[in-house]
């Protein structure tokens, strides 16, 4: 379908991209993931055409149709929120324009032996079949469906998109897209604007999506929902996995192991090739050895290690205050701006280190009621605060408050009081500000940056509530679990605003839903809430798992002697794949085994004679070890699928 040949990328001096290529094939589900900066929406670029590369090329079909989500849009505000989303359907009727100035053609012409009219002719066939594919009796009816399934409200249609916030509009764009059927879909992170019940349906759509799917995002559950192949970015080269992004990290902490075992043989090779240069560099006798070894440094492909891959946010909150045993307690609040209710007589008590999640669509009250607690809007009714509270606050777009013109350490040091100025360094530090990072100024940082810093103030004083509404917006995963660690060892109040899914599972252990401007309270984490949904909604798709049978297997296969013989067979692939797997972790074991024995000689003070068999049989176990690797990849692989196909 693509065809990415030894593609780079310089943007200046500086390469994104070196040499990459893969493929993309029919029905592909492709999570491209990398640290910010990476080049992972670069590559979404270059394969829609917005960019070109420096060197190499992008192959595609020229009749291949492509959706293209990118995180910013411009927008038109011109148009209701219908009429906005039936403009996917202006393609179609291009399309049968085209078609019926074609069939004019062709029925005016005569010169049916021609290479020009057996084109029209192709052509007319290649149009035929995708207005076929493409046309709905009811184009209406289609886009309604997929509003829908994107949190819009039948009397959301016919409201004027100019009222509408970003992330709305952004719905809009992606239901057009997915109402042209494209036969390549790249989202770049689509789940940004989503509600949980509106990824929840995307996933299920997706899932069921006849085309190719190449996809950012941040989203774990989302990512291992959809994909099945994971393309990992960094330092310009991509590695490229047959697996689930869950998959994908266990194979990744494999592979790197591996690179930190080539590169530190690699730096024993050049430390012992340096040291014979540097002792017979002067001596006439062994001047052929020495250039021979420095022609063999030169040409020698250097092993890199991302120096990032370590990095994370190392965060702990202070201590909390003690507080008292009710934080807040609400009776018929009410709030309404101007004409529109938003809360109707809202009555909950929140107490002393609960933790608490707001969810539902966007646009039900979350936030409002975020910001009634932070005393920022007016109700109506009935709202008592407790004892001693210490509120620590992040709102949605505390990032954006930021002063452009301070710097990262200025933004810090101006808020910090008493003994805690002394520790301003250490808690940028701790959010991966360090060296000249403290002196840059607010308006360079990335979207990320500007998040961690905001966090980051949190730490300069002892809060007994948290309130964070949507923390973990513009976070790269491995920052979101070290958050969700340090929220899960906070000793206060935690109330978070998130749509998601794993960010809150094993972090709250109450979630209030925002729904028709009311407030309804679930005991137990997320998964539990959406569980409890899923049954009682069961048109929400998307999350709704296969119920096991509780009858014992033979109830289930009896009458089916065909469906217990695949049975049987299925049971039988099993056992020789896990015992074939289980063999190859032996040998597995058995070369690193040896790996660690010659690499333990390298310790040793060996002459160059002494040292060159050593590395070869080193080099000789790092392929057995690729082989017998790749080898086991591929089983584990089949071993899943048949798992699957089993369940």
């Amino acid at each position: 379908m693509v065809s990415i040949d030894s593609v780079t990328v310089h943007f200046g001096a500086f390469e994104l991209l070196n040499d990459i290529s893969f493929q993309i094939t029919k029905q592909d589900r492709i999570g491209l993931v990398g640290k910010n900066g990476a080049g992972k929406s670069t590559l979404l670029k270059l394969i829609v055409g917005e960019l070109s590369p420096t060197k190499g090329q992008i192959a595609k079909p020229t009749d291949l149709t492509i959706g293209y989500l990118p995180q910013h849009l411009p927008y038109d505000d011109t148009t209701s929120v219908l009429e906005e989303t039936l403009r996917a359907f202006d393609s179609i009727k291009q399309l049968q324009n085209e078609l019926d100035r074609i069939s004019e053609e062709v029925a005016e012409r005569d010169d049916y032996e021609t290479e020009a009219y057996g084109k029209l002719l192709s052509r007319l066939t290649d149009l035929t079949e995708q207005l076929a594919f493409l046309q709905t009796s009811n184009p209406q009816g289609e886009a309604e469906k997929l509003l829908k399934g994107l949190g819009f409200l039948p009397d959301d249609f016919s409201k004027p998109t100019a009222q509408l916030s970003g992330g709305w509009r952004m719905r809009i764009e992606l239901a057009k897209i997915l109402l042209q059927r494209p036969q390549l879909l790249l989202l770049d992170e689509p789940t940004n604007h989503l509600d949980i019940e509106a990824i929840m349906w995307f996933e299920s759509f997706l899932e069921n999506y006849y085309g190719t799917v190449v996809l950012i995002s941040h989203d774990k559950r989302f990512l291992d929902a959809v994909t099945k192949r994971t393309i990992e970015i960094s330092l310009g080269k991509i590695y490229d996995y047959k697996a689930n992004y869950s998959h994908y990290l266990e194979l990744r902490k494999e592979r790197r192991q591996q690179l930190l075992n080539a590169y530190k043989n690699q730096q024993k090779k050049i430390e012992k090739t340096e040291e014979f240069i540097e002792r017979f560099r002067y001596k006439a006798t062994k001047a052929v050895q020495v250039q021979s070894k420095i022609k063999q440094l030169d040409k020698m492909e250097r092993i890199e290690i991302d120096p990032e891959d370590k990095a994370s946010i190392h965060l702990k909150f202070p201590p909390s205050p003690r507080a008292g045993s009710v934080i807040v307690e609400m009776q018929d609040l009410t709030k309404k701006y101007g004409d529109k209710l938003v809360l109707d007589r809202i009555d909950l008590v929140i107490e002393r280190n609960e933790r608490i999640a707001f969810v539902g669509k966007n646009g039900e009250g979350k936030s409002t009621l975020v910001k009634i607690l932070m005393e920022e809007t007016s109700y109506d009714g009935f709202l008592k605060k407790g004892h001693n509270l210490q509120i620590g606050y992040f709102a949605q777009n505390q990032a954006m408050t930021l002063d452009d013109e301070l710097t990262v350490f200025q933004t810090l040091d101006n808020e910090a009081q008493g003994e805690i100025r002394k520790e301003v360094r250490n808690i940028l530090g701790a959010f991966l500000f360090g060296g000249d990072d403290v002196d840059k100024k607010v308006k360079v940082l990335s979207g990320g940056e500007r998040t961690r810093l905001a966090l980051s103030l949190l730490l300069l004083k002892n809060y007994n509530v948290l309130i964070l509404d949507e923390p973990t917006n513009h976070l790269d995963i491995p920052s979101k679990e070290v958050l969700k660690q340090a929220l899960r060892d906070y000793d206060g109040t935690l109330i978070v605003v998130s749509h998601d899914r794993d960010f809150l599972e094993g972090l709250v252990d109450k979630v209030y839903e925002f729904k028709n401007h009311k407030v309804k309270q679930h005991i137990g984490g997320i998964d539990e809430f959406l569980r409890k949904k899923a049954i009682d909604h069961p048109d929400l798709l998307g999350y709704r798992k296969k119920e096991k049978s509780l009858q014992p297997k033979e109830k289930q296969i009896s009458g089916n002697k065909q469906n217990y013989e695949q049975r049987k067979q299925q049971q039988r692939e099993l056992r020789n794949l896990e015992n074939k797997i289980k063999r190859i972790q032996e040998a597995i074991k058995d070369v690193e085994d040896r790996q660690m024995k010659a690499n333990e000689k390298l310790q040793e003070n060996l002459s160059s004679e002494e040292y060159e068999p050593v590395f070869k049989e080193i080099s000789e176990l790092t392929k057995k070890y690729d082989q017998l690797f790749a080898e086991w990849e591929t089983l584990e692989t089949t071993l899943e699928t048949l798992k699957e196909e089993k369940n």
